[in-house]
């Protein structure tokens, strides 16, 4: 049994190390199945365009289907009751099914309808598995640090070790499926053993969290209520700051994630060759840039503002994003290398603001729970942050359909089915890997430019623009600043002190 620990409210440095350490696997087996699931499908399988299609639609479902998976995971979660919390748990159950879900998805050899039939069942499988544990993990963060300073360091040391994550996926992943060191000679082999050693680091960093992060007093807690849909939807609906939230979040994560669902990976493809090192080094920059950030983050928040860090942040994403389609368009593919390191200089300035937006979104998503303790007298920590992930996942539905109409516009699928046939030969013995190489590199001259300038035009200008209307919106409907923030725990605090059986607070706006 893990006994809960009393810091007087405050972060303890047990807490601050193990439960970020946690994220490192499990944020690299999410960059393997978010990011380059359709990857592996296109260059591993041979598709119709309907069984494509089918494909896209059955991304799309399984995560609209997620708008009513997420909140009720955060309500049964909110309604646990075991010796271990009601948090771990469901971190060690999704943990477990998700690993088996993750190898099943990178290791079958179906094709044709047959494998689109497996696919629907494996995709929302993940949809119930990966959501025990997104929601379970992330809703710990409120409870281990209260304090708006404690707050920020955990948030930013944990986004810090997930981006040490997606940083190791974005470089292992692509290096060791395509390219000169792609493993076994073809992709079907490498993807194979790559998700075997990400499901293994995944369990590995799940059970630092499980194991080492012990969870502070929270003192005599309420019987579990009744999980309800209709509880679900009352809690975030009237939390005006909330819904807010979850409009800005979902509009940002559109424009952050279109980039990275596959488009980026078919342009750099198209325009650079079947060489998976470069798309590694296409993100490295960025990755490196943005865990700079994270580490001074907390330094960055005591010394400026919410709103000018998110100002800041929209204006150096939407300014690298057309720094990219300049440099993409403008500089001549006969001078590639020079090509190339301007998009990867422009994509480490859309990084970096993006994971800036980012960091200070998640803390405005957590300290509405403050927010709704203020107005209710009930914190309801797990249905509040199983918004974050339910808004990823809708997001990921509307990205998936985008990428869906983009793809079928451009006409991608008709170059990846040739690839993906190459691929499978190899894996056969049919070809060798340098005739497999030497045949891929003639598909790929043949790839008329104006795909290559269709990709690039999406996978810019779009982002870009739901960056500045997500800002707009933040600039006009959130309220929670700094000063309201505390204003709000001095009185919560005060109610506890002088009227802990209270049930609501004003229903005023924090001065």
């Amino acid at each position: 049994m893990n006994k809960p620990e009393n810091q007087g409210g405050g972060l303890s440095r047990r807490n601050l190390w193990a439960y970020p350490a946690g994220t490192i696997g499990r944020d690299m087996a999410f960059c393997l199945f978010n990011n380059y699931l359709l990857t592996y499908v296109l260059f591993t399988k041979t598709l119709t365009a309907a069984q494509f299609a089918a494909i896209s639609a059955i991304m799309v479902a399984a995560r609209i289907f997620d708008a009513f998976n997420d909140p009720i995971m955060g309500n049964i979660i909110e309604a646990t009751r075991t010796r271990w919390g009601k948090f771990k748990p469901w971190i060690a159950i999704g943990c477990a099914l998700s690993a088996i879900v993750f190898i099943t998805s990178f290791s079958t050899t179906l094709q044709g309808w047959a494998y689109v039939a497996l696919f629907g069942v494996l995709y929302f499988a993940y949809s119930i598995t990966y959501t025990m544990n997104d929601i379970a993990y992330w809703g710990m963060v409120p409870s281990l640090a209260r304090r708006a300073d404690d707050r920020n360091r955990l948030t930013s040391r944990t986004v810090l070790f997930a981006g040490v994550g997606q940083f190791l996926g974005g470089i292992v992943i692509p290096t060791f499926t395509a390219g000169s060191l792609v493993i076994g000679g073809n992709a079907v082999t490498a993807y194979r053993v790559v998700v075997l050693l990400v499901c293994a680091l995944f369990a590995g960093t799940q059970l630092v969290t499980l194991l080492l992060v012990r969870e502070p007093a929270r003192g005599s807690e309420p019987p579990a209520e009744k999980v309800s849909l209709k509880k679900t939807v009352s809690v975030i609906a009237r939390n005006d700051q909330l819904v807010w939230c979850a409009v800005i979040f979902l509009i940002f994560s559109v424009a952050q994630t279109l980039m990275g669902a596959g488009l980026s990976v078919t342009y750099l493809y198209f325009e650079f060759g079947y060489n998976g090192l470069l798309l590694s080094i296409f993100s490295i920059l960025g990755n490196l840039a943005a865990a700079v950030l994270m580490i001074v983050f907390a330094r960055l928040s005591d010394k400026f503002s919410r709103a000018r860090l998110v100002r800041l942040g929209v204006v150096m994403s939407a300014a690298g994003y057309v720094c990219i389609l300049i440099s993409g368009l403008v500089i001549p593919s006969g001078l590639w290398t020079f090509k190339f390191a301007m998009l990867t200089v422009s994509n480490l300035f859309a990084m970096l603001g993006q994971t800036l937006v980012y960091l200070i979104l998640i803390i405005c998503i957590a300290n509405t729970i403050e927010y709704n303790e203020w107005k209710t007298g009930r914190r309801e920590e797990g249905i509040i942050f199983s918004v974050r992930p339910f808004i990823t996942k809708f997001s990921g539905a509307l990205v998936q359909l985008m990428v869906l109409v983009i793809y079928m516009a451009v006409g991608v699928r008709n170059v990846t089915n040739q690839i993906s046939d190459l691929e499978n030969a190899a894996s056969q013995g049919a070809i060798t890997a340098a005739e497999k190489a030497s045949q891929i590199e003639g598909v790929l001259a043949g790839v008329p430019g104006g795909q290559s300038a269709a990709l690039l035009v999406c996978m810019t200008l779009i982002p870009a623009a739901l960056l500045l209307a997500a800002y707009a919106i933040y600039r006009k409907k959130y309220t929670i600043t700094e000063e309201a923030y505390e204003t709000m725990l001095r009185e919560i605090a005060a109610r506890r002190t002088d009227a802990p059986g209270r049930p609501e607070g004003n229903g005023e706006e924090p001065a």
